[in-house]
């Protein structure tokens, strides 16, 4: 039987937390708040978790989720060949609404799907979101809606959407942006150094999705780097 944990409420923010934490340790679904809208969630290095994911939304392994993280490091341990530009990216906008893609680690024993070598990175800015991922490691996490549908700003929607195929549902309020993240495809992007030992970047950055982090915003770091 599925149960709200309601956050405003000590011993609800306890309990949940904790409830979250073994229902994603066993491979099962939760749903908990971010800043910008409330995600699905499971262990990311969970195949039967993940699986479990892409079935509750009514997806198929070729619309793979993002991974959210806990701290900007984490970067390190699960992308490789990361641009100058994705740090500074990192440094400006995380904790916040934008998701990176950039190339997974290739020693990674995860399955997210059909990721052709990428990963979709974010760190959330939500207290909540943050402590859970503190104490879990990173979470594939994909809005708590079924696919084609709005994303779910409240617990309840995400409730009414998904049922009993989650366990536990972290009620955090009302999502304070409302508006998924923006996701930009950093792949493009390569990083030589010259002869004079300066980093010399070429390519560019796509959006690939708009969301609550602007293109103006995105462009104070990127510059002639952001196609569009």
């Amino acid at each position: 039987m599925e149960r709200i944990y309601d956050c405003s409420v000590d011993t609800d923010l306890l309990t949940g937390m904790r409830l979250a934490k073994a229902a994603l340790g066993r491979k099962e679904l939760a749903v908990i708040p971010t800043d910008t809208v409330y995600g699905l969630a499971c262990d990311a290095f969970s195949h039967e978790g993940v699986k479990k994911l892409l079935e509750a939304k009514g997806r198929d392994r070729t619309a793979p989720p993002p991974v959210l993280i806990g701290n900007a490091a984490a970067l390190e341990g699960l992308a490789q060949e990361i641009p100058q530009l994705a740090h500074k990216l990192a440094e400006t906008f995380w904790p916040g609404a934008l998701t990176m893609i950039l190339k997974a680690q290739p020693s990674l024993t995860w399955d997210l799907g059909e990721t052709k070598g990428t990963v979709a990175l974010r760190m959330p800015d939500h207290k909540i979101a943050l402590a859970l991922l503190q104490e879990t490691g990173p979470l594939a996490v994909s809005s708590a809606n079924l696919t084609g549908e709005p994303a779910a700003t409240t617990c309840q929607q995400a409730e009414i959407a998904l049922g009993a195929k989650v366990k536990v549902y972290l009620d955090g309020g009302a999502s304070p942006k409302g508006e998924a993240s923006t996701i930009v495809d950093m792949t493009g992007l390569v990083d030589t150094v010259s002869e004079t030992g300066e980093i010399v970047t070429t390519g560019k950055v796509k959006i690939v999705r708009r969301g609550a982090l602007s293109q103006q915003k995105l462009a104070t770091v990127l510059g002639e780097f952001l196609e569009g």
